[in-house]
């Protein structure tokens, strides 16, 4: 058991308002330090803070507070509470705790990652939406009662369960993915081998012809007139 009283600022605010003690000793009582002590004295710290009774909470006596104010130097000391508070268990780890406003969706989100994530196993679905296995196996087998009403929707959007425990769920499964839920035959082809090749762009020359006057063309230029008509200068 910590020697610390509950609440330290809130008591150290009573100690402060009701009795004639010295910041050191409120300080050391509380685990606080002597000017945080005077700050709560000033009004700077601890405003608004409703002062916790350690006499009433058991935890300090009036003799020892009249005793602590009578000499400066004595040091209070934390009174051994009469009440034996139980031991808190630790929580092991089980099935999610779902809610009883969002139990009536699970089965849905069953119905998701049982057809979006075939790889899961029943404890990690159970592990991540708090079901049971007869519910898994009547929703893979469609023999749950209410097969016909359940719509697949996503645990993270219904509230079952976190994004990040679901990748890390998927991940895990993903391991240990068996091959006959690999993908079945040829897989695409990359998008290089694929999209036709694009030619080189054609010249302006090419498309409407060269600018530049051919041989042939100066030829047909100097065509001679009188051998065209047979006309004599």
């Amino acid at each position: 058991m910590s020697d610390a009283p509950l609440m330290p600022q809130a008591t150290a605010v009573w100690l402060v308002e009701h009795t004639a003690l010295t910041f050191d000793q409120i300080a050391a009582f509380c685990h606080l330090h002597p000017l945080s002590v005077k700050a709560i004295a000033d009004g700077e710290l601890g405003v608004g803070v409703r002062g916790h009774d350690p006499v009433n909470a058991g935890q300090l006596s009036r003799e020892e507070i009249a005793k602590a104010e009578a000499d400066p130097a004595f040091r209070l000391h934390l009174a051994t509470s009469k009440v034996r508070l139980p031991e808190v268990k630790k929580r092991t780890r089980g099935p999610r705790y779902t809610p009883l406003s969002r139990r009536q969706d699970r089965p849905n989100a069953i119905l998701w990652l049982v057809r979006s994530h075939p790889e899961l196993k029943d404890a990690a679905i159970i592990r991540l939406v708090g079901t049971t296995k007869s519910t898994i196996a009547a929703i893979r087998d469609r023999t749950h009662w209410n097969v016909s009403q359940l719509n697949p929707l996503d645990p993270v959007s219904l509230g079952l369960c976190g994004q990040v425990d679901l990748d890390r769920e998927v991940a895990a499964a993903a391991k240990d993915r068996p091959k006959s839920l690999e993908p079945a035959g040829p897989t695409l082809e990359p998008v290089e081998d694929t999209a036709p090749r694009r030619e080189a762009p054609r010249t302006a020359d090419e498309v409407f012809g060269s600018s530049v006057p051919r041989e042939e063309d100066d030829e047909e230029a100097h065509v001679d007139i009188e051998q065209v008509f047979g006309v004599k200068k």
